[in-house]
């Protein structure tokens, strides 16, 4: 049933605080325990720059190109500052338009030739700013953004000339066309066509237009192409490899530069309009970029634990709040799927990374801005009625084809679960899911779809082919992207029932178990029989039958393949021979003999390590996503204690430091896991709005949604640095013997009391969370 509906109704009203407790005190400002340097080791890949929440401009500096991260923290060199990149990625892309400030003749086009030297001590980082002395120049570059509109200031040493380069053509990722004109006396505008990300359909493009104003005139100016300058030139089309445009001002009339740049990924115009609306001062959008961050990262604060603790915590919850951004102008246009701009009356967003966002991030987001989330998804239907199917991971007006699965079915499903859709776009949605789902696009030159469905509609699992091409993903991957088909039709089950879809919503929940269809009893290892394996279109077995080696699996194994049919737990347990064996084979995938001994040695020694490290491994893999939700299975074998455990050691795995991060942040995936880990709640199965709990790690956490009810959780004593088990939680005087909690609960609790013991207890094992199955 759908029994989320009118949860808004619910939440929204005038957030009143819960009682107040005596304790460790909030702090003042949060955006300075962030640390946005964090992950920026060339693993995490993520960036310094400015940036607001959900923005469509991310303002920071780059180091090097076509790499996965444009800015490495151990590199000394900046080339420029672009104003797009996403958090995370795993794959170059982006870093578009960037700008760099420079001194004396320009003499070059090529970023190696003008790029600057430059040390961190003479960095300042902070949430919506950037600042950066360049060595060379003995410029001092200040960066911040507004929605749509980056902000720049350089500030000249005395007698020198004043120069600001603008690079179009070459990004981080790959560019097909651009154009650059010098308008007037005081305006650069131009475009640039970008895509293929991956490189897996390398046919997706994407178009961002931008319009830069300068707050004094040229003195003079020029544009290139390829490594050709041609002075007092206006326009510039893309050519070997580069084009820009480079202008010098006067020193006479002052040693500060100031621009306002405006994106759009509509138009030039759009691009000015965006310019004109979000106008200002510097110092004025910096000073509210701050303001916006503060009362972001104010609407889910915690209070106690270290100085680490905070800034680890505070850092990821920044993170998990830069995607998906915001695509449309501020007049609603955005730029569809068919290459048309529509025009809108609410926000577009894009970039939906969803092989990794619909197992934490999403649920983060419509728990902290549910209005937002019902525009994201609202924009993946817009995605569906302007190019003809569903998403799987969206890079502006494009679809990257990239990873495996059917990730956008449990993200939808989700929000629709927590009542954030109105019936008429519940209804469209589930009927784009329900194509998507059954059939095949016939043109796959866009949308690859769930290519694997003809044999898995057929006999319930995907035949695997080792096939080349991007049509042939998931084929490719038979055995993972078979265990996320069964995950989600099972969570559109729910959707299709609570819509009155009743013979849709039975045929959706018999492929609920499809998983078992996989499970090959001959296998063995480490002293356990049974676990999924590839199969063939005629049902033989394929790859080898080493769970730690099997082919078919997209970034991970059998073994850490095996906890994602966590919507039937009971089913899943029984092929391993019952909870207590599911138990043991847990205890070996997380080396819990040696985590209760020494977490952080576990963590780091017997747990998958390296960012890119997938493969032929048996353990727990904390730096990616298939297995994510592996710590909370211990809530279904009657030991959600060790849950709490797990969570203290991975805990020793995330510093405030640049390498503070063990693998890509996927656009806030890992981040936002993060933060429900610290919080104590998390939603093991994604489209169930059902939260497990664990020991929180912080005293308080105090969590207010966005035009809703603020509620607290509170754990006197928590500390993240020790092994802490829940002994007993209550909420509005009930105590709450369950270890699980459904939205609807969470937002309704007040003040949620964690007692805390050192000891391992029975608390939470009267009866197992009900599985996914079960939920109808």
């Amino acid at each position: 049933m759908r029994w989320l509906a009118g949860l808004m109704a619910v939440t929204l009203g005038v957030a009143t605080a819960p009682a107040a407790e005596a304790g460790p005190g909030f702090p003042a400002d949060p955006t300075e325990l962030v640390d946005t340097s964090i992950g920026n080791n060339g693993d995490g890949t993520t960036f310094p720059g400015a940036t607001v929440p959900f923005g469509m401009v991310q303002l920071s500096p780059d180091t090097q190109l076509k790499k996965y991260a444009s800015y490495d923290y151990a590199q000394d060199t900046i080339l420029g500052f672009s104003h797009t990149h996403l958090s995370g990625v795993g794959c170059q892309t982006m870093g578009n338009i960037r700008f760099m400030p420079t001194t004396g003749p320009v003499t070059s086009s090529n970023p190696a030739q003008y790029g600057s030297k430059f040390s961190h001590a003479n960095e300042t980082k902070a949430p919506g700013e950037y600042a950066v002395k360049l060595d060379k120049y003995d410029v001092r570059a200040e960066l911040t953004a507004t929605e749509r509109t980056g902000k720049h200031r350089y500030t000249y040493p005395a007698g020198q000339s004043e120069n600001v380069l603008i690079e179009v053509g070459e990004s981080n990722g790959y560019s097909y066309a651009g154009e650059v004109k010098v308008v007037g006396g005081d305006t650069v505008e131009g475009w640039l066509q970008g895509g293929n990300f991956c490189w897996e359909t390398e046919k997706e493009r994407y178009r961002v237009f931008f319009s830069a104003k300068f707050d004094r005139p040229f003195a003079s100016f020029g544009t290139w192409s390829g490594g050709v300058l041609k002075p007092g030139v206006r326009d510039s089309s893309l050519s070997g490899g580069r084009t820009g445009a480079w202008l010098t001002f006067d020193q006479s009339q002052g040693k500060q530069v100031g621009a306002s740049v405006g994106l759009s990924y509509t138009s030039v115009d759009g691009a000015r309009l965006n310019r004109g609306a979000e106008a200002g001062s510097f110092d004025k959008a910096k000073s509210q970029a701050s303001k916006t961050w503060r009362d972001e990262l104010n609407r889910m604060r915690v209070a106690g634990g270290s100085t680490a603790d905070q800034r680890t915590y505070y850092s990821a919850l920044y993170r998990s709040l830069l995607h998906p951004s915001v695509g449309s102008d501020v007049d609603g246009k955005y730029r569809g799927f068919d290459d048309k701009v529509h025009a809108g009356d609410r926000p577009y967003y894009q970039m939906f990374s969803l092989w990794d966002t619909y197992r934490s991030q999403n649920q983060l987001v419509a728990l902290l801005h549910p209005e937002r989330a019902a525009d994201m998804t609202r924009s993946v239907l817009k995605i569906y009625q302007d190019g003809g199917w569903v998403p799987r991971w969206a890079l502006a007006g494009g679809e990257t084809n990239v990873m495996s699965g059917d990730p956008v079915t449990p993200w939808v499903v989700d929000n629709y679960r927590r009542g954030l859709l109105d019936d008429k776009t519940a209804r469209a949605l589930f009927d784009a899911l329900w194509r998507n789902a059954n059939e095949v696009p016939a043109d796959q030159s866009k949308f690859r779809g769930r290519d694997g469905n003809p044999s898995y509609v057929q006999n319930g699992w995907i035949g695997y082919r080792d096939v080349p091409g991007y049509t042939f993903g998931d084929t490719r991957q038979a055995g993972s992207a078979t265990l996320e088909y069964a995950l989600a039709d099972c969570s559109l089950s729910l959707m299709a029932q609570g819509l009155g879809e009743r013979d849709k919503a039975a045929t959706l929940a018999s492929r609920c178990s499809n998983f078992t269809k996989l499970w090959d009893t001959g296998t063995q290892s480490k002293g356990f029989t049974g676990f999924p394996r590839s199969r063939a279109v005629d049902g033989t077995w394929v790859g080898e039958a080493d769970p730690a080696k099997s082919t078919g699996f997209h970034e991970g194994t059998p073994w850490q393949y095996q906890w994602l049919a966590q919507q039937d737990t009971p089913k899943l347990f029984g092929l391993m021979g019952g909870p207590a064996e599911a138990e043991k084979r847990l205890d070996t995938f997380f080396d819990m003999k040696l985590l209760l001994a020494d977490p952080a040695k576990a963590a780091k020694d017997s747990w998958v390590h390296g960012a890119y490290d997938y493969h032929n491994n048996f353990a727990f893999n904390p730096n990616n996503e298939p297995d994510l939700h592996a710590p909370w299975m211990y809530g279904w074998t009657g030991a959600p204690w060790k849950t709490s455990a797990v969570l203290r050691a991975a805990r020793t795995l995330f510093t405030d430091t640049p390498y503070g991060m063990p693998g890509n942040d996927d656009l806030g995936t890992i981040s936002a896991w993060l933060v429900f880990s610290m919080a104590g709640f998390f939603e093991a199965t994604p489209g169930s709005g059902q939260y497990l709990l664990s020991a929180p790690m912080f005293p308080k956490v105090e969590i207010t949604p966005e035009g809703g009810r603020r509620f607290a959780i509170q754990a006197p004593g928590a500390d993240a640095s020790k092994f802490q088990y829940i002994a007993s939680v209550r909420t509005g005087g009930t105590e709450v013997k369950d270890s699980w909690m459904n939205h609807r609960e969470l937002l309704q609790s007040g003040t949620i009391r964690f007692t805390l013991t050192p000891e391992p207890n029975g608390w939470g094992t009267a009866s197992a969370p009900p599985p996914l199955v079960a939920a109808r």
